[in-house]
């Protein structure tokens, strides 16, 4: 897959950026999952970060978005909670194609960057364009972690982290709750499609 050209960039955001209703700050969630001894570096616990969705460019009330996505999307998504691990829809999805936020038409990881790291979720050594994946400090938690969301919509995705494989040494461990799969034919259509939007 050729790299999002401006253009492309361009239009993502300018598609992502249709709803702009008021958005309510989200709260953490409470839940958290356990780790066991020596695999922090792996655990999904949720964050405690307060990511400033004023910033947002897809924005929604608490009460839209509970509209707009099922109740595990939205604890996770709006809510910065976490999925069990192994339990979720795209672990070991090994089919090629695109992962977008499930907020927004905002692509954030390729499947060529997915590796199998033994953790239970989706994990990618890298975004597809850094400026859609936001990156802040979370220091909850007794740990130091990189929370990681949606610059697009503010979607919590999950944690990155420095023990991934080459080329980029990260490991952007990532709930499926916050993502949604197209297909590489489907995702290529709509690159064209939006390529061709915007220079009308």
């Amino acid at each position: 897959m050729r790299k999002l050209s401006c253009l492309t960039l361009f239009s993502a955001l300018a598609l992502a950026a249709g709803a702009q209703t008021e958005m309510k700050s989200t709260q953490p969630a409470k839940d958290a999952l356990q780790c066991k001894p020596g695999e922090k570096s792996a655990c999904g616990l949720p964050s405690n970060v307060v990511i400033d969705m004023s910033k947002a460019k897809v924005q929604h009330t608490d009460a839209e978005w509970r509209q707009l996505l099922n109740p595990r999307q939205f604890q996770v998504a709006r809510q910065q909670g976490t999925e069990p691990p192994f339990q979720n829809e795209y672990w070991d999805n090994h089919a090629d194609g695109v992962y977008f936020s499930v907020c927004s038409d905002t692509p954030l990881f390729d499947s060529r960057d997915k590796f199998e790291s033994g953790t239970g979720w989706p994990s990618f050594t890298k975004p597809i364009e850094k400026a859609f994946v936001g990156v802040t400090t979370d220091y909850s938690l007794g740990m130091q972690r990189d929370e990681v969301h949606c610059n697009v919509d503010g979607a919590h995705l999950g944690h990155v982290f420095d023990d991934g494989p080459a080329p980029t040494g990260l490991r952007y461990c990532i709930n499926s709750a916050s993502l949604r799969f197209m297909p590489r034919k489907e995702y290529e259509a709509w690159v064209a499609k939006n390529e061709a939007g915007a220079k009308k």
